[in-house]
């Protein structure tokens, strides 16, 4: 595995290092201490994984994270000091895919990364793939129809398109304004009543039980995510 540390703190990339090697010994670890190398490394080395600190002297880690998604798709984790919900719904609109608090432990940042990692290397969501079954939910793709315990669930156009837009992402957090511009447009990104409201709508319709509470998990201030039960 190759991993691109983007930091100007050797501590901190001293700690990720030892961290990543100590859970994978043929890890290769290259780093930057600017974004806009960074950006030239993603795109030199291909690397598997890119951990980029929050705090950069060139550029905001925001911009960092949307200018890399102009041009890849590479596994992303920010790491943050005691940034504000504001400042981690911005990380995620731009393109992060997972983010972790310091001080960290190996531990933490070992589990981070492999569960991105287990995440971004599974199949993609497609349309006309077999139904997905996630505890007693399941949805049939091909028909568009969704079941509860094996009963029906009538849901309208707009709850069966969010449900669909949480599971393409599974286990990702989408914020509310990601929400808004896929399944309503680009002209609803400020309406966060109308998430609110349809997201609602669609838990109770697939029922209180433990199990789904536990499907749709709200990220307070931020957004929602899937999490398939295992």
């Amino acid at each position: 595995m190759k991993v691109l540390l983007i930091s100007d703190d050797q501590e901190v990339m001293k700690h990720i290092s030892f961290s990543l090697r100590l859970r994978w010994p043929n890890t290769t670890v290259i780093s930057a201490a600017m974004g806009s190398k960074g950006m030239e490394l993603v795109e030199a080395e291909a690397p598997d994984l890119v951990i980029a600190d929050f705090s950069l002297p060139d550029m905001s880690c925001a911009d960092l994270v949307a200018r890399i998604r102009e041009f890849s798709c590479v596994p992303l984790i920010v790491l943050m000091g005691e940034g504000s919900e504001m400042d981690r719904a911005e990380l995620l609109e731009a393109g992060a895919d997972e983010y972790f608090v310091k001080p960290f432990s190996p531990t933490d940042v070992q589990a981070r990364v492999n569960a991105l990692l287990r995440r971004t290397r599974r199949e993609g969501f497609k349309p006309g793939r077999l139904p997905l079954v996630a505890g007693n939910l399941e949805i049939n793709f091909a028909t568009r129809q969704v079941f509860v315990s094996g009963v029906p669930v009538e849901l309208s156009p707009l709850e069966y398109d969010l449900l669909c837009e949480l599971v393409t992402n599974e286990g990702r957090v989408l914020t509310h304004r990601t929400l808004l511009e896929k399944v309503w447009g680009p002209e609803y990104v400020s309406d966060l009543a109308l998430v609110k409201d349809l997201m609602y709508r669609l838990r109770k319709k697939l029922g209180c039980g433990e199990n789904h509470r536990q499907l749709i998990r709200s990220e307070r201030g931020i957004g929602y995510k899937f999490m398939e039960l295992s």
